[in-house]
């Protein structure tokens, strides 16, 4: 059985002005989440700035997700490193602290080979016996896995369950469900193409969109499940304009400008990451309202 089916929201990770994390804001979203529609919590990935934040923050961040969802949502902790015994530890340590599933980003900057991801990501699974959910977004990390390589994961190693894929690569999708004979739990990293991958075969998707509109991201992936690919398909088509606007800047610096325009200020960026452009701003509004998001 996948860790879930349907939207799994990238959730953002709200700082104070201090930049230390906003624990009474991050407690108000878990529970906006759990009673507007997500299917799943997805704590410390990219757009949750997981890549400053030191590795005990990271970790107090994944387990009060954990205890503050009680369960109302599988929580699925990001706790990918270029360091393999790094993610071997905090996904040990999540997994202690109750984490339904792992995500798993491919290493960063120093890479590997695809002999070097099936030792990898191999390793932190032994060690740490949760479902994993492999990350694969080159344009990130500068680390593709192949096809090949994500086939021989997933029906090697058991609790290798699923793939993130955000290569945006159809054709390498669409060779991973073939070689697996769809037996893998295939989600969205996408989500302009939440729709083409669930006719691949995909659970889902891990959603940078749901943060705004949860419902909607839902409904995309409801409506195609139901058999209402008409509807579910309009929705996605809807959705494109404001997608784009999200992804104007580098994730996830439209998306928390996104939520201010809402009302629900979740505080600053960590450096590198700087504040959206005023022309970018007024344009991601526009989409916002466009999509019959009601702005503060």
């Amino acid at each position: 059985m996948a860790v879930f089916t349907g939207a799994g929201v990238a959730i953002v990770t709200p700082f104070n002005e201090d930049e230390s994390i906003n624990y009474d804001r991050l407690d108000e979203l878990i529970d906006y989440h759990c009673n507007n529609g997500t299917d799943s919590i997805i704590i410390c990935g990219t757009t949750g700035e997981s890549a400053t934040m030191t590795e005990e923050e990271h970790m107090e961040c994944v387990k009060f997700a954990i205890e503050r969802t009680k369960g109302r949502l599988p929580v699925i902790a990001g706790t990918g490193s270029n360091c393999t015994r790094t993610a071997i530890d905090m996904s040990k340590e999540a997994v202690e602290d109750g984490a339904d599933g792992l995500l798993l980003v491919t290493p960063y900057y120093n890479k590997a080979t695809q002999a070097g991801l099936i030792a990898h990501y191999t390793a932190v699974a032994k060690e740490a016996k949760a479902p994993i959910i492999m990350y694969s977004v080159a344009s990130r990390t500068g680390c593709n896995i192949e096809p090949a390589t994500a086939a021989e994961l997933v029906k090697n190693v058991e609790n290798i369950v699923g793939i993130k894929e955000a290569s945006g690569n159809i054709s390498q999708i669409t060779k991973i469900m073939s070689l697996t004979d769809g037996k893998i739990d295939l989600y969205s990293g996408n989500d302009d193409q939440i729709v083409p991958l669930l006719a691949l075969g995909a659970k889902g998707v891990i959603s940078v969109l749901s943060n705004v509109a949860p419902k909607e991201t839902h409904d995309i992936c409801a409506k195609f499940f139901a058999g209402d690919i008409k509807g579910s398909t309009e929705l996605q088509l809807k959705a494109i304009p404001l997608i784009e606007q999200l992804f104007c800047e580098v994730n996830p610096i439209p998306v928390k400008k996104a939520m201010q325009l809402t009302g629900v200020d979740c505080g600053p960026l960590r450096m590198p990451m700087t504040e959206l452009t005023p022309e970018h701003t007024e344009a991601l509004a526009q989409a916002m309202k466009d999509f019959g998001i009601q702005l503060a």
